[in-house]
């Protein structure tokens, strides 16, 4: 290109970039939702709201082993006893006795409130002797922690400020798309006042981290220690709580997840006013709803909670909800995953009725629940209080040979199971419960489709299509009727040795 020519375009290229709107302070506001091309106004804004939560613990430790940091990161381990170290291991040995020393973490946080409430993960605060929180200013308060809750993964702590602080406001996430720009405020590595920012990768995340899962994904760089700090819309309202992110070498790689604002400001809530959390409780055992098991209901795709076990005086079984049920809708939202409503009922109300939707043999009815107190023994009891009334009405498997025909003894194969009725052999064999009556599984063939469900020996079939059981021939006279229904699945109610129920869902060899 020659000397004349590079001018020429030089100049051309001066002239567009000085009429180019590119070159303006300011951009239009469709600009943002393109991508806005500077958040140096919006971070400074928030900053002053976002602190740095760090919690002191007592750990114990062999003197040989590394000392175990916080959960966030490792940071200002005391290493005053270091120069002593050979003597400890000529007295002691080199493991030494078990040694009580200070380990700190840090984690993010933000300000809800001109009074002093800060928000923070659960997991930053758990096991601490003592939590203060940094501002960006330079204030260091120390912190009392008002409440937290390990199943949301959510903690509210509370500071005396002199002054009154400026509190962040939470959004609604109701209208956040995949692909809104969001940008995060927090501490990774201990480097306080980092922004980072980028775009919703996805919406209602299940890491099987908790029962009420719901997170949003962003590849906004998160990092250890941004856990606790918030996620921004472009409004600077808070739409997430920073809380975990996906990698295998402890940083980002631009897969993160917050809580959604509406969990935590339910939660945050109730800690504040009781110091704990009051959740709903419905007393149901619910099991996913996949392909083979909405054909065996009759639904026209999977959706819906499938009841697998309903608590013995719990709201459902007061107000009329049944093993077999499907709920469809629950207080008018409908019910498209099972993890969807756990965390409705969750959110509900203590003592109020709500309608439930629910596919009962084909019919969809509506029943009025009132919502009861979840307590925490009633959640770890409730699998094994969840049996269904036909199984609690059968007469003792003992004396059920008596009055079988005894045609109808013999073992038979069907659908890849081997069965056989219920005697005092087999079930002295398997161990089975005496209050469990149905036919049982005594073997498997191997690559069957029973085999892939896992269905295994020593399982009992209480009933097929919803169906009570007995002996081996009513299950195939079950599974016939189901063909001349033209029904290409069969569900099958399958109880455990100890009575736990499970729902699964055959294919019918036509």
């Amino acid at each position: 290109m020659s000397l004349i020519t590079r001018q020429l375009c030089a100049a051309v290229t001066g002239a567009l970039l000085a009429i180019s709107p590119m070159a303006a302070t300011t951009y239009p506001a469709w600009a943002q939702d393109q991508g806005p091309r500077s958040v140096a106004d919006l971070a400074d804004s928030l900053l002053g709201s976002v602190v740095n939560v760090s919690t002191t613990e007592r750990v114990v430790a062999e003197r040989s082993a590394p000392m175990p940091g916080g959960e966030e990161a490792e940071e200002g381990e005391d290493d005053a006893e270091e120069p002593y170290r050979d003597f400890f291991e000529d007295f002691f040995g080199e493991d030494g006795p078990p040694q009580r020393r200070r380990a700190q973490s840090m984690g993010s946080g933000f300000v809800i409130s001109a009074d002093g409430y800060v928000v923070t993960n659960n997991h930053v605060i758990k096991d601490a002797e003592a939590v203060v929180v940094n501002f960006a200013d330079g204030t260091v308060l120390d912190a009392e922690i008002v409440g937290r809750d390990p199943k949301t993964d959510i903690a509210l702590l509370k500071v005396e400020p002199e002054t009154p602080l400026n509190p962040l406001d939470f959004a609604s996430t109701e209208n956040l798309r995949v692909g809104d720009w969001v940008m995060a405020i927090g501490n990774p590595f201990g480097l306080g006042g980092t922004v980072t920012i980028g775009i919703v990768s996805a919406r209602n995340r299940n890491l099987r981290s908790g029962p009420y899962d719901n997170f949003i994904q962003t590849d906004a760089a998160i990092n250890q220690g941004n856990s606790g700090g918030p996620l921004f819309n472009m409004g600077g309202d808070v739409v997430g709580i920073n809380t975990a992110i996906i990698s295998r070498s402890g940083g980002s790689v631009g897969i993160g997840f917050a809580i959604p604002a509406e969990i935590a400001t339910a939660v945050i809530d109730q800690l504040r006013q009781y110091g704990e959390t009051r959740r709903g409780w419905l007393g149901v055992r619910l099991q996913k709803i996949t392909p083979e098991l909405a054909t065996s209901l009759g639904l026209d795709k999977p959706r819906g909670a499938f009841v697998a076990g309903v608590t013995a005086g719990g709201p459902a079984e007061t107000s009329g909800l049944q093993t077999g049920d499907v709920v469809l809708s629950y207080d008018g939202h409908p019910i498209a995953e099972m993890r969807e409503l756990p965390l409705l009922v969750a959110q509900t109300e203590i003592d109020s009725s709500v309608d439930v939707g629910v596919l009962r043999e084909g019919e969809e009815i509506t029943v009025a629940v009132t919502i009861g107190l979840l307590e925490e023994d009633q959640a770890r009891a409730e699998p094994e209080l969840a049996t269904t009334p036909e199984a609690e009405a059968e007469e003792p498997a003992t004396e059920a040979p008596t009055a079988v025909d005894p045609a109808s003894e013999a073992k038979m194969t069907l659908l890849g199971m081997g069965l056989s009725p219920l005697t005092d052999e087999l079930r002295q064999t398997y161990d089975i419960a005496a209050e469990v009556a149905g036919v049982i599984v005594v073997d498997i063939e191997a690559g069957s489709l029973a085999a892939e469900k896992r269905i295994s020996a020593g399982d009992v079939i209480i009933e097929v299509g919803q169906k009570p059981v007995t002996t081996p021939q009513e299950v195939a006279d079950q599974v016939e009727a189901l063909k001349e229904r033209n029904r290409n699945t069969a569900l099958l109610t399958l109880s455990s040795a100890n009575g736990a129920l499970r729902f699964t869902a055959l294919r019918i060899e036509q």
